[in-house]
Order: structure tokens, then sequence, then C-alpha cells
């Protein structure tokens, strides 16, 4: 190891391994799919009850607003769990934001739901890397912090929707992210603890097309087919993709009976922008291509959706924070690299609030959203103690 001070090694010492352990295990056994708003909601109390071990305000926040487009085309207001939000010294001059996502992929009728041990060290389990793991080691370093008198201020946000977009969650995370110097999010890293880079967006558009049902054989000419339709502004979207833009028409919605034209039809398309540029021109390719197919094929087009994940670029201040990670586990005989990714999460978010982010501070394990989901167990101190250093070093200014 490195050069640790005696705050830092106070704290990585203070970690207790079997403790997060425990708390893995016993939060893994709460199915919190992020549609399952029961589940949430005991997820939710739960970690409630664990960060009220911290010295700061603890309160679970209402949802926002979000919309979801049915297969019939008809918008509906869309549920969702409630947010953690722990508040800590927000009078402090150094603030920080932790972020975590209490959800996972795995509804409650889903048949993976029970831990088991692959061999000695390596856990499978529902949310054991992505990101149980993380939330229980990022409670750790807090509390290790604490104990050795640690006066920087945070806020910590779990949300309940990460997983499908953060769309009731967005207005809390950049309301928190507001003062603060660097941000530190528990997504998992790599097995071998590489962390994610830059990233790039993410839009997600339900285009919902009408048209006019007619006889198939009777009167077909009397009909505008929405399916045809759809089909035609999938293969013009598609069209428009480049090495900064996917884009993958993703599924269509619509149709019935083959004596039918078919009248209605929704088109669900993905995203993928490296730059802001990328953004503005997808927006103008949606509006366009939209308008286009409509007059073509007489039909109306509603556009539903946007953007909700800016790309996450590394500019000077994450540089700064990613090389403080680095020279933190360096110390600490942790190896630490990271690489770009086309994935993304609550970090997009919080990069495009202006405050520097590492989104990868998670537990090393893999196989995420899928039934070989495993957490690394000796992770959990490892980046415990990764997370514990690093934030003492932001409170005593090594970012400024």
């Amino acid at each position: 190891m490195g050069e640790l001070t005696r705050r830092e090694s106070g704290a990585v010492e203070r970690l207790d391994a079997a403790r997060m352990l425990a708390r893995v295990e016993h939060w893994c056994a709460i199915n919190s799919g992020t549609r399952n708003l029961a589940g949430c909601a005991a997820m939710g109390e739960t970690l409630a009850d664990a960060f009220a071990a911290l010295p700061g305000e603890v309160t679970l926040v209402e949802p926002g607003a979000a919309e979801s487009v049915g297969a019939d085309g008809s918008v509906a207001a869309l549920a969702h769990g409630r947010h953690l939000r722990v508040t800590v010294r927000p009078e402090a001059p150094v603030r920080l934001l932790l972020t975590g996502h209490l959800d996972t992929v795995y509804p409650v009728d889903h048949p993976f739901q029970a831990l088991t041990w692959r061999e000695a060290g390596v856990l499978n389990g529902p949310g054991v890397a992505d990101m149980k793991g993380g939330i229980a080691l990022m409670l750790e370093a807090l509390l290790a912090v604490e104990a050795e008198g640690a006066g920087f201020g945070y806020d910590v946000v779990i949300n309940s929707d990460e997983e499908t977009g953060s769309f009731s969650s967005a207005a809390l995370l950049a309301e928190a992210a507001r003062g603060k110097v660097a941000a530190l999010t528990y997504e998992p890293a790599l097995p071998d603890g590489t962390l994610a880079g830059a990233r790039g967006g993410t839009g997600n558009f339900s285009l919902v097309v009408r048209g006019r049902a007619a006889h198939a054989g009777r009167n077909p000419a009397d009909g505008r087919n929405a399916v045809v339709a759809a089909s035609a502004l999938a293969l013009r979207l598609h069209a428009d993709r480049s090495p900064r833009l996917a884009v993958n028409p993703a599924r269509i919605d619509g149709g019935g009976p083959n004596n039918v034209v078919p009248d209605l039809a929704v088109l669900r398309v993905n995203f993928r922008p490296a730059d802001a540029g990328e953004i503005a021109r997808a927006q103008a390719l949606v509006e366009r291509a939209a308008a286009e197919v409509a007059a073509v094929h007489e039909v109306s087009v509603e556009v539903h959706g946007g953007f909700n994940r800016p790309p996450k670029p590394i500019d000077p201040g994450a540089a700064r924070l990613f090389e403080l990670v680095r020279a933190s586990g360096a110390d600490l005989g942790q190896a630490i690299a990271w690489r770009d990714t086309g994935g993304v999460c609550d970090g997009n978010n919080i990069a495009a609030c202006g405050v520097p982010v590492v989104d990868t501070m998670g537990a090393r394990g893999g196989a995420i959203h899928s039934a070989e989901e495993y957490l690394i167990v000796d992770s959990l101190s490892e980046r415990a103690a990764l997370s514990a250093v690093t934030m003492l070093r932001i409170a005593e200014g090594a970012l400024a």
C-alpha cells in the first residue's frame, strides 16, 4: 500500500465485511423490480432504517410524474416507488452527492429470486452487483468516515426507477446535484475493477401512428395502413443512423385480423447519441421523419418520449476526479483503470448538471441483468475502502 493518513487508515480498518455481506443477503431477498411497487416500498423502508444510522435527515420522496404509451396508443400516468434521500451537514463548505438505485430488472414473477454460492467468494443472486452490493458498501464507507469525524456534507439519493430511465427521479437527482463538488454513483464495476469512463446518451420514443380501417378485400384503397406507415417510419429512422448515433427500431405494436386494414400502430425506437450535437440531430430526424411519413401515407403520427440520459464526456473536472480515484486505489493496492462504454446510468444525468462523477464505484461483479448475475464478495471491502479514502481526500480539498 501507499501512504494513507491516520484518518484514512482508521476508516479502512473500521469496515466490516461480514456486515456488508449480511446487508446484501437481506436486501436481495426483497424483490424490488421496478414495477413491483410493493417490493420497492419494502426496500425503501428497509434502506431508510439502515441509513438512519447516519447523522442526517432521512426522507422517502414521492416520485415525480411519468407517463407510458400503451399498445393501444393511450397515454397513462406511470406509478413508481418512493426515492430515498439522506441529507447530512447541508451547511458544510464541501458537499458530495452519492447515488444508487434500489430497483432491479427482475419482476416479482421472474424465476430468478434466490441467492446461491457459485463458488467460494462468488455470490449469485438478483441485484447482488446491480446494485444492492453497491448500496451496502456505500453505507459502510459512510459509517466509517463518520466514525473518523468526517466534516464534509453530502446527500445520498437512492431512486426506485433507474433501471427504466429515472423518469420519476430525474428532477430529484438534478436538485440534489446542485452545489456539489463531486458525485459518486454505485453502479457495479467490471469484474477486474475497471470503471466506466465516457458514456453515450440515450433516448426512447413511442410514435403513435393512426390510419384508417377498411376491409382488406372489399375496399382496401379506402384504408390507410398504420402498420405499413409505422414500418416505413422505422426504415426511415434506421437509415439515418451513423457511427455517432445508433438507431434501434425495437418494436411495433398494432394490427389485427388479416381481413382488416389496420388503423393503429405504435413504433418504439431507441437512440444512442455520442454527444449533444447528435441529440439535436436525432430530435430533428424524428420530427422530419414523422412529418414525411404522415404526408406520404396519409396518416397522423404522434411523437412521445425524448432523451432522458445526456451523453457523459470526460471533461477536465471528471478527469481530475478519475485521477483522484485512481491515486486512492493505488495507495490501497488497487489498480484502477477505466474505459468508455455505451451503457447509461444516473451518472449521465449528474454530469449534465456540471458535477464531476465517477459512476461505477460499486462492487465488482458481472452478468448483470441476467440470471447469472454475480458478486465478488471480497470487493465489498475493497470498494468500500476506495470510497472512504476518496471521500476523505475530496473533503481535504483534493479537487480544489
